[in-house]
C-alpha cells in the first residue's frame, strides 16, 4: 500500500479490503451478530420496560442516504445486538427474575452509545430522546409507548456497570525476583472483546494484522469531573475524624505543605480539601507540560497546596484524576486501530504494570491472535512490562527510558553498550545489528571486525592506540569478529535498553509510529467527545463510560470503514 496517499485513499485503492468490507461483500454476513459467549448464562429478566429488536437496515440501501447517516446509524443496521443481552446482565449483576422491572440493558447501552457520540450531556440526551424528531432512535433502541430512563436511572445504570466490573481474578505482573503486583481483571472488557471479535468476524481487520499483531498501550489522562482542592489527598482523607484518632494530614506529613488541621466541623467526615465525589480521584503532575502553572487557587491562604517554605522554584502541570490504559491493535495494512482491551485507575498508579496485566490477558480474550510486536512510549520501559512481554515471546519496540548513567560514554565500554542499546566493544566500537532469532527469541549482534576496516570507533578511549592491536577477534578463526546473543537482558542483567529492533533503524520507526498514531487516534477521539475531564463523578462511573466508548470507538470506526469501501466500490 502507498503510504504517501491519505489513508482514505489507501484503502479506496485496495481492492481486498473493498470487496471484503463494501455492503456488497459484508451482504451474506448481514446482520453481524453480537457475539455472545458460551459460558454466558441468559438474562435472568424475562420482561422488560423497553425491548430491543433488531429493525433491519432497508432505509440505508439507497447510495443517496449515505450521506444523511452518522457512523453510529450505521452500526445500528450493521449490527444486531440481541446477543449483548445476556452479557449486559451478567455485568449488571442480575441473579433473579425478581424485583423491579427493568429497562433492557440493550436499550440502555445504546442510548449511552447515542449520548457519547453525540457529545450530550445526559439531561441533553433524554430531552432528544422525548423528542418527536427523534422518534426513530428511540424505536431502534427499544423504548415503547413514551417510557424512557430518567437522569437517575442512566447513573445507576454507569454506577452498577462499574461496580461488578473486576470478575474476581487477578494478574500476578512479576516486578523483580521477589516482588510482584496484584492487578484485578476488569469484566467490563467482555464489551470490548464482543465489539472485535464481531469486526474480526466480519473481515474488516486484515488477516495480517491479526496473525502478526502490532499491540500498543499507552494512557490517557482524564480530569476528574470534581475540582482539585488538595494535592496529597488519599484514601485516608475519607476517613472520620475524632480528638482521641486524629485524621493523619498527608500534606502536612508527607509532603511538606500547610495542609489541613481537619479540626473544623466540615472536616468531621471527610476533609473539607478532599473531592466525596471523586475520592478515587489522585494527582500527577508533568514537570515538561507547556501549560500554565499555578491557577488562583494556588494563591489562597487556606491552600493545603501552600509549601510550608516556599520556593521560586515552577512546578508541573497538575492533572487531578484518573487515567484509562487502553490496548490497541494497529493495522498497518488498512491503517487504521482497534481497542482491544483497557483498564482504569487513579492517575497516579503506575502504568507499565497494568499494560504487563494486558498482555496477560489478551490470550483470554482473544485465543486466535498472534501479537508479534508491542510498541510504547517510555513509560513502559520498566521492569514489569519489558520482562512480561519476552516472557510472552513478544518483541519490544518500547522508547528508551533514560539514565543518569547514560551521560557517562566511558561507562558505556564497562556494561557494554550504549545509551541506545547497541551493544560496544571494550575498545569503544559499536556492533552491527545481524537479525532477530525468533525461535531462540534473541538478537545477534557482530563487531564485523570494524577496527580493521578503518571505522572510527563511538567511544575513544585514553591510553588505547586506534586500531587496537590486541582484540583477540582479529584473527581469522573469527571471521565476524566479536558475537553477541541479546535475549532477556545484557549480559549484566539489566534490560532497561534491551530492544528486539535496534532502535533508530527503518522497521523500528515504522512500528513504533503505527503505534504513536493508534493511539494518538484514540485520544483525539476521546477529546472530540468530552473526556478529556469525564462529565460524570466518581471512578466507577467513569471506567464505565470509558469502556462503553471505547466499543463505540472500535464500532463507528468498524461503520467508518464499511462507509468508505462502499463508497469506493461504487454502483
Amino acid at each position: 500500500m502507498d503510504t504517501e496517499l491519505a489513508a482514505v485513499q489507501a484503502r479506496a485503492q485496495d481492492q481486498t479490503f473493498v470487496h471484503q468490507c463494501s455492503l456488497d461483500g459484508l451482504q451474506a454476513k448481514l446482520p453481524l451478530p453480537w457475539p455472545t459467549p458460551a459460558s454466558t448464562p441468559p438474562s435472568p429478566k424475562h420482561d422488560y420496560r423497553s425491548h430491543y429488536v433488531y429493525l433491519g437496515g432497508q432505509d440505508w440501501q439507497e447510495p443517496a442516504t449515505w450521506e444523511h447517516l452518522s457512523d453510529f446509524d450505521l452500526a445500528l443496521r450493521l449490527i444486531d445486538f440481541t446477543g449483548l443481552r445476556p452479557v449486559l446482565a451478567q455485568l449488571l449483576g442480575w441473579t433473579s427474575a425478581r424485583g423491579w422491572r427493568p429497562f433492557d440493558p440493550i436499550s440502555l447501552f445504546l442510548l449511552q452509545g447515542w449520548q457519547i457520540t453525540n457529545t450530550w450531556t445526559r439531561s441533553q440526551t433524554l430531552k432528544n430522546l422525548h423528542d418527536p424528531r427523534y422518534a426513530d432512535y428511540a424505536q431502534r433502541f427499544g423504548f415503547q409507548d413514551g417510557v424512557f430512563p430518567t437522569e437517575g436511572g442512566l447513573r445507576y445504570f454507569l454506577t452498577t456497570l462499574g461496580a461488578n466490573s473486576p470478575d474476581g481474578q487477578v494478574v500476578a505482573v512479576p516486578l523483580d525476583e521477589k516482588r510482584q503486583a496484584v492487578v484485578a481483571v476488569q469484566a467490563l472488557n467482555q464489551l470490548i472483546a464482543g465489539a472485535m471479535n464481531l469486526i474480526h468476524q466480519a473481515g474488516i481487520i486484515s488477516p495480517q494484522a491479526w496473525q502478526k499483531a502490532l499491540v500498543c498501550p499507552d494512557g490517557m489522562l482524564h480530569d476528574a469531573a470534581s475540582r482539585m482542592r488538595c494535592a496529597a489527598v488519599q484514601a485516608s482523607c475519607y476517613q472520620p475524624t475524632t480528638p482521641q484518632a486524629p485524621r493523619p494530614c498527608p500534606a502536612k506529613e508527607e509532603k511538606g505543605h500547610s495542609g489541613c488541621a481537619c479540626d473544623t466541623p466540615a472536616c468531621a467526615q471527610v476533609c473539607r480539601h478532599a473531592t466525596p465525589r471523586d475520592p478515587e480521584a489522585r494527582l500527577i503532575v508533568y514537570t515538561d507540560a507547556n501549560q500554565p502553572q499555578a491557577g488562583p487557587e494556588h494563591s489562597r491562604r487556606d491552600n493545603p497546596n501552600q509549601s510550608a517554605t516556599p520556593s521560586p522554584q515552577k512546578e508541573g502541570q497538575p492533572r487531578y484524576g484518573y487515567r484509562s490504559l487502553p490496548l490497541q491493535l494497529a493495522d498497518p495494512e488498512r491503517r487504521c486501530s482497534f481497542v482491544l482491551l483497557d483498564d482504569f485507575q487513579p492517575a497516579n498508579e503506575r502504568e507499565e504494570n497494568y499494560a504487563a496485566a494486558l498482555l496477560y490477558q489478551l490470550a483470554a480474550f482473544y485465543p486466535d491472535l498472534h501479537v508479534d510486536t508491542t510498541a510504547g512510549d517510555a513509560g513502559l520501559g520498566y521492569e514489569s512490562y519489558l520482562s512480561t512481554a519476552y516472557a510472552l515471546g513478544i518483541k519490544r519496540v518500547v522508547d528508551l527510558r533514560a539514565h543518569e548513567t547514560d551521560k557517562d560514554q566511558t561507562h558505556w565500554t564497562i556494561r557494554g553498550y550504549d545509551d541506545k542499546g547497541r551493544p560496544l566493544c571494550p575498545y569503544g566500537y559499536s556492533f552491527s545489528a545481524n537479525g532477530f532469532d525468533h525461535k531462540r527469541q534473541r538478537h545477534k549482534w557482530l563487531c564485523a571486525q570494524a577496527c580493521r576496516h578503518g571505522e572510527a570507533p563511538l567511544v575513544r578511549l585514553e591510553n588505547v592506540t586506534y586500531p587496537p592491536q590486541e582484540c583477540p577477534y582479529q584473527t581469522p578463526e573469527h571471521r565476524h569478529g566479536q558475537i553477541i546473543n541479546v535475549g532477556e537482558r545484557f549480559a549484566d542483567g539489566s534490560l532497561r535498553l534491551v530492544r528486539d529492533i535496534p532502535v533508530g533503524t527503518p522497521a523500528w520507526k515504522r512500528a513504533y509510529n503505527r503505534a504513536r498514531n493508534a493511539t494518538e487516534s484514540r485520544h483525539s477521539t476521546f477529546e472530540r467527545w468530552g473526556f478529556k475531564r469525564l462529565p460524570v463523578y466518581g471512578q466507577l462511573r467513569g471506567k464505565a463510560l470509558a469502556f462503553q466508548s471505547d466499543v463505540w470507538l472500535n464500532l463507528t470506526t468498524m461503520a467508518r470503514l464499511v462507509r468508505e469501501a462502499t463508497l469506493a466500490r461504487g454502483p
